[in-house]
């Protein structure tokens, strides 16, 4: 049997079409599945990139806000302004990048199919069989990028995520006093445990949500209301735009099979303690894309080896993931906005290697004096 293509991708998040492309350009013929009607709709992501995925792909500026600091609110609604040299993160217009990397993904080559529901998979003699909309499509080797609740691991029986943050968020298109300057977080076990709440201001709106660990239910009806006073939202002008499931329980044990790999949610590769997943989804799904057409190629050893030597080592994160988990009191966050050691903590979570990139490394600058909601913004 002729295969139909050398690679099927099930998933048109950032994870599928940064190894579709990949893929295409080292010259595989790609097939990409995405159950929805469009690219960037229905989105489960917040959209905000680390500088570490900014560097993976060179975002169009007019998708993308640069925003420079973190505002990190404890409990008591105190304040302290972090930053790190040359760190940035990116609010974006999410389902516009995700169209701009279709576009990008089919001037490469890939054949992107939306309104196509993956309906199973078998393998025989080294081809997949991969059922779609009443149709069959082979190929030589199967990518599930289908997120967290992957249904391309139940099918070809590779693990399931179990552990989840849980998040939602609000879209308001006038962000009145919201600073776009900072990511304004917000540390409460009362309002986000096991997590944080959050607002900042994107390319089109501004973005008040929050998530909680696994097995609590988010509520973001106090937190919109306190934000929208806060702020000089409008509550007649809120959206619910978003809400999803964030893996947290870290790397799958069995993400990959012969001829069959996981990547991004779908395969866990998520920090457990940020739920931060577009860098990891981006660098690893290129990788993965590059590394199956090799192996496809017969230039190249099994895709997977490739992918795991480039796994971030989050034991950490784990290990800070559980504390999370445990909702800690909120007099410890009160001591996180307030200590040396604890700032420093607290930077190096937010910022990744630029913290500890710090020309003084040793001896961190202070953070800025708490600042208390009744002084200017």
């Amino acid at each position: 049997m002729t295969p139909g293509a050398d690679l099927v991708i099930v998933g048109g998040g950032f994870a599928g079409l940064a190894a579709a492309r990949a893929a295409a350009l080292r010259g595989l013929k790609v097939v990409l599945l995405e159950a929805k009607p469009a690219l960037g709709t229905r989105l489960h992501t917040t959209g905000v990139f680390v500088r570490e995925a900014a560097d993976a792909y060179d975002i169009p500026t007019n998708l993308s806000r640069r925003v420079r600091k973190v505002r990190l609110y404890g409990p008591s609604r105190r304040s302290v302004d972090l930053d790190a040299p040359g760190y940035y993160f990116l609010t974006t217009d999410t389902a516009a990048i995700l169209q701009w990397l279709g576009t990008e993904a089919e001037r490469a080559g890939v054949e992107i199919r939306t309104d196509a529901r993956f309906e199973g998979a078998e393998r025989q003699d080294g081809l997949w069989t991969i059922r779609v909309g009443g149709e069959a499509i082979t190929a030589r080797y199967l990518l599930g990028a289908d997120g967290a609740r992957s249904a391309t691991a139940k099918a070809v029986g590779l693990s399931a995520n179990q552990r989840f943050l849980s998040g939602v968020e609000r879209d308001y298109s006038d962000p009145g006093r919201l600073d776009p300057g900072f990511l304004h977080c917000f540390l409460d076990s009362r309002t986000a445990p096991g997590y944080i709440a959050w607002a900042a201001v994107s390319p089109r709106a501004a973005q008040v949500g929050l998530a909680v660990s696994h097995g609590r239910k988010p509520k973001i009806e106090a937190f919109a209301r306190e934000a929208e006073a806060l702020f000089g939202l409008d509550p007649a002008d809120a959206s619910e735009r978003r809400a999803g499931l964030i893996p947290c329980g870290g790397v799958l044990k069995h993400w990959s099979a012969p001829g069959v790999m996981l990547v991004g949610d779908a395969a866990g590769m998520v920090s457990p303690l940020t739920g931060g997943g577009i860098h990891p989804a981006l660098a690893l799904g290129r990788r993965a894309g590059q590394a199956i057409a090799d192996h496809v190629a017969a230039v190249g050893p099994a895709p997977e080896q490739a992918v795991a030597a480039e796994l971030p080592n989050w034991m950490a994160k784990q290990a800070l993931r559980g504390l999370m988990d445990a909702v800690p009191p909120n007099w410890m966050f009160e001591l996180a906005l307030s200590t040396a050691p604890m700032a420093s903590l607290t930077r190096r979570i937010f910022f990744h290697r630029a913290a500890r990139d710090r020309t003084d490394a040793t001896s961190p600058a202070p953070l800025a004096a708490p600042r208390t909601l009744d002084e200017p913004i």
